[in-house]
């Protein structure tokens, strides 16, 4: 709260900083890849910083997809360290959402979730647990609403972490090998038959463990 405040502050009495918000809202926006690349690049060093706080910005104000953000790196920064980056982001905005649901609680989740978001997003990570949160990840399926689900529901949060991070690993390597060479839909051909397969198996292995328990 005290952070969004101050930012909020500075919006309306640096116009410099309102400036910098606005072309930073037009250049994420504008779905240019080659042109995000370039503005990203003018920040040098501190242009890292600057896309991790992006994508935890991006779970609540969703400017712009987070694979495309990536992406982004990818293509700036390369695929080691591009990879890197969007592991560090992914980290980042996943432990804030889970902070979020974890501390503030039911009311406060509330303003970032609609109640059905939340009744779904519950009942399927109740349900399934640390396989969900990996696939979801790996399918590159908005899932923010888990982060903070998982939080609100006491999950732990290393269990938590890990399933976010094994989950993510694979999505990023395939960017990584198909996205600094231009093949990005090749990468998201890759994931789409990955994710359908995982879910297959995972559902078919639940089915079979549900009926040995109702036996």
């Amino acid at each position: 709260i005290i952070v969004l405040g101050t930012l909020v502050c500075l919006y309306f009495l640096i116009p410099s900083f309102q400036a910098f918000i606005k072309e930073a809202f037009d250049v994420l926006t504008s779905d240019d890849q080659p042109r995000i690349s370039k503005w990203v690049r003018q920040f040098g060093l501190g242009g890292p910083v600057v896309l991790i706080l992006i994508m935890v910005i991006q779970m609540f104000l969703f400017v712009v997809p987070n694979i495309f953000l990536m992406i982004v790196a990818i293509v700036s920064y390369g695929p080691f360290w591009g990879s890197v980056i969007s592991l560090l982001g992914v980290f980042a905005s996943s432990s804030v959402g889970y902070m979020i649901g974890h501390y503030l609680g039911p009311a406060t989740v509330q303003k970032f979730l609609s109640e059905k978001a939340q009744k779904k997003a519950t009942e399927f990570v109740r349900e399934y647990g640390f396989p969900a949160i990996a696939i979801t990840r790996l399918s590159s399926l908005s899932n923010d609403s888990l982060s903070i689900v998982a939080g609100l529901l006491k999950m732990k949060y290393k269990k938590y972490i890990l399933a976010t991070l094994g989950g993510i690993t694979p999505l990023i390597v395939l960017l990584a090998i198909y996205g600094s060479n231009g093949k990005i839909l090749k990468a998201l051909i890759w994931i789409a038959a990955i994710s359908l397969v995982s879910l297959i198996v995972y559902i078919i292995i639940d089915r079979r463990k549900k009926k040995r328990i109702s036996r």
